[in-house]
């Protein structure tokens, strides 16, 4: 009958004791190096959210400040002046002048109407 031995373990004894180290170690190592990568993406997650949360308030903000600021231009602008007349022309004049045309020949009934109601429009 063989008795088991004591003291130093065998070649194949520490073989096995080495490899089972080393397996849990990697998967140790496996899991810690997820769980890290796992919190590093949530954290950037996180950090792109906080971001697109900020630019949309300066977004919002500038939207109202450029509203307000048109509200306050159009508020503070002159009332639109009355259009000016079209060419400061004297009507009695142009019309004596026409008539006088009218007189010497130049110009028949239909032409003196026609002009009579170009400059009176």
């Amino acid at each position: 009958m063989m008795g088991r031995r004591m003291g130093r373990p065998g070649l194949i004894g520490m073989a096995a004791r080495t490899a089972v180290v080393a397996g849990t170690a990697t998967a140790v190592s496996g899991s810690v190096q997820r769980h890290q990568q796992d919190k590093y993406n949530q954290q950037q997650q996180a950090d792109a959210y906080q971001q697109q949360q900020q630019q949309a308030q300066i977004d919002a903000a500038a939207q109202q400040a450029a509203q307000q600021q048109a509200y306050l231009a159009q508020q503070q602008a002159p009332p639109p002046a009355a259009p000016a007349p079209a060419a400061s022309v004297d009507i009695v004049a142009e019309l004596q002048k026409l008539a006088a045309l009218k007189e010497q020949g130049i110009l028949d009934d239909a032409e003196f109407a026609a002009a009579k109601a170009r400059l009176l429009a």
